[in-house]
């Protein structure tokens, strides 16, 4: 008996998603839009949710949305992946989709939201395959004024990604590329 609810439970979580993913594409209005890409980023953080959410290709539309121009569109697809990358095969999927170069490009968002989470899908998606590409110049001399900022919230994940993501090397030359004439190049400081 349980098997059956649970079974029946599961069915009617993927139609739900089904449901929400269908109006997504189905509807001109921006405001339904948004609410939907709200639902399903929400939904993204739940575990029990992400084979559902793998079939329905959700992370491939969380990707399309940061090139959006609408701001919510992209805070919202940002939030999405930044809670499905902590599993494996949609970190795979979101590697796949050149996700890296999409979430590096969000960097420079004027959400500090959107910035968080694109922080922390880099994290996510830092392996030893990838460690390379998440950890590049750029990245570290974005995550170096990041680790000044105003926000506690921005300097202390920015700290964090330093740690975590990248060899104290990395960062030393990261500090001196900034300090030499290349010190425009990179990403800016999101706006206040």
């Amino acid at each position: 008996m349980k098997r059956n609810e649970s079974t029946e439970f599961s069915s009617e979580r993927f139609e739900y998603l089904q449901t929400l993913v269908t109006e997504f594409q189905d509807t001109d209005s921006e405001e339904a839009k948004q609410q939907v890409l709200a639902n399903l980023a929400n939904f993204s953080y739940d575990p029990k949710n992400t084979e559902y959410l793998l079939q329905l290709q959700v992370p491939d539309l969380f990707l399309d949305m940061l090139t959006e121009e609408n701001e919510d569109f992209v805070e919202f697809g940002m939030g999405g992946l930044c809670n499905l990358s902590m599993d494996p095969e949609c970190r795979d999927v979101i590697l796949q989709g050149d996700g890296i170069a999409a979430v590096t490009n969000c960097l420079s968002n004027r959400r500090e939201e959107t910035v968080l989470s694109a922080i922390t899908t880099l994290m996510n998606l830092t392996t030893a395959a990838t460690r390379s590409r998440t950890t590049e110049p750029g990245v570290l001399q974005c995550m170096l004024r990041f680790s000044l900022a105003e926000s506690p919230r921005l300097r202390n994940l920015a700290s964090v990604f330093l740690q975590d993501c990248c060899s104290q090397e990395q960062v030393r030359r990261a500090e001196r590329q900034m300090q030499g004439p290349q010190a425009a190049v990179g990403i800016p400081l999101p706006r206040d």
